[in-house]
């Protein structure tokens, strides 16, 4: 049974980092430091929404149809995955 990826330690909430990789098939095994992509940094619940955001084609009244919430939540939720992926979330003048 295959776990989702941990980004943070358990104990003390610091990054983690990952340092081996194997193969299912032939159990060939990598040992490095290997980096993670932003996306991988997100919760199950964010990743949900940003692939139910994909499918609508980032159209926010279908998002609201699609998962029962409104438009100041679908802003809300958008902001929350913005900001976790450490871009700002204030408008540009």
């Amino acid at each position: 049974m295959a776990y989702p990826l941990l980004t943070n330690c358990p104990v003390c909430s610091k990054a983690l980092k990952i340092t081996k990789l194997q193969c299912n098939h032939c159990t060939t095994t990598i040992e490095n430091e290997f980096e993670v992509t932003k996306l991988a940094t997100l919760g199950q619940e964010q990743l949900h929404f940003i692939e139910i955001f994909l499918k609508c084609r980032g159209n926010i009244k279908e998002v609201e149809k699609e998962l029962g919430i409104s438009y100041p939540t679908v802003r809300g939720k958008l902001d929350e995955i913005i900001s976790t992926l450490g871009y700002s979330t204030q408008k540009k003048k």
